[in-house]
């Protein structure tokens, strides 16, 4: 299963794809987030998906770039609540151009994600319109409860996995399912992948927020630490809580109330505090753990072990990013 192949064919069908429109204030915006170099994780899943089930996986190519313009509207909006002044390495939209441009731009992407859906029969467009209506409502809701945490402080572990599994890992089961059901795999098997993605959606997550702290920041993309500046509940910080002495626990409260103009020393502190009871080798056990529930659902799904195989070796990629 070369990876490679799926992204080339969807970078070529992004580029036939004219968003040259007036007016460009609107559309420009648009162009220029989906420019921006990514991985395109979720649209290669679409396509991978679909070549499980069949030699033409470029079926798949409407509904991937749906799941990437949708994609990419949640990332514009959620720059602009997160006050976020980097995407990718590069300014983000509301930075570039202005706050009104990322909403309306935004909006935008969803309503075109929605029109990709037009390119199939009736049958398959009713099916990939109810489980990307459920999805978009999902990622809604997990955007409320992460907006929520930020004024509660008496979020638990459950609550934060729940969180991350609505707002990042359904779009990732959806994607992968929307391959097969574009490709009219069994119901069963199209539920099997959508399971896979749903817990390697939660370790990718994880992964993200461990790196969000104590990732590389010439190869992350983002800035680093912007989950502290932030003061986002992660993994990270909430089991800090459950292992941290009462005095640290304090320490910790008192950082995280803090909006600074300079966040240099209060990275270093919470750094300092996760190290000290030793949270990434915790996170790293949970990134492990669902990774492993992910990888154990495949052993049911009617395909042949070289797939199955390479969509297990996706997975142990995307969970040993270093970057």
């Amino acid at each position: 299963m070369d990876l490679s192949i799926f992204q080339q064919e969807f970078l070529n069908y992004k580029e036939s794809q004219n968003l040259t429109r007036e007016p460009k204030n609107l559309y420009e915006p648009i162009q220029y987030i989906l420019s921006l170099e990514s991985k395109k994780i979720r649209p290669i899943l679409s396509l991978m998906a679909a070549g499980l089930f069949s030699s033409d996986y470029k079926k798949a190519l409407p509904a991937a770039y749906a799941i990437e313009m949708f994609h990419n509207f949640t990332l514009v909006h959620d720059d602009i609540m997160d006050d976020a002044p980097l995407r990718r390495g590069k300014q983000t939209v509301h930075e570039k151009w202005d706050i009104n441009s990322g909403i309306l731009s935004g909006d935008a992407m969803l309503i075109l994600a929605y029109q990709y859906f037009e390119n199939y029969p009736a049958e398959i467009f009713q099916k990939l319109a109810k489980l990307f209506s459920k999805t978009a409502i999902e990622v809604c809701d997990g955007q409320q409860l992460d907006v929520d945490f930020e004024t509660r402080n008496d979020v638990s572990i459950e609550e934060y996995i729940k969180m991350i599994s609505l707002k990042t890992s359904v779009l990732i089961g959806a994607a992968l399912k929307m391959g097969a059901i574009v490709t009219e795999a069994n119901e069963k098997d199209a539920d099997i992948l959508y399971h896979f993605g749903l817990n390697l959606g939660i370790a990718f997550q994880l992964q993200d927020d461990y790196l969000d702290t104590f990732g590389n920041p010439e190869t992350f993309g983002k800035q680093v630490g912007g989950d502290i500046i932030e003061n986002k509940k992660t993994y990270l910080y909430l089991k800090s809580l459950k292992l941290a002495s009462n005095e640290d626990v304090d320490v910790l409260n008192n950082l995280y109330q803090s909006k600074l103009e300079e966040n240099n020393e209060k990275i270093k502190e919470v750094k300092q505090l996760f190290n000290k009871y030793e949270i990434p080798t915790h996170i790293k056990e949970q990134i492990k753990c669902y990774s492993e529930k992910a990888f154990s659902v495949l052993e049911d799904i009617n395909i042949s072990e070289d797939a199955k195989n390479g969509l297990l070796q996706f997975g142990k990629a995307l969970m040993t990013r270093n970057v």
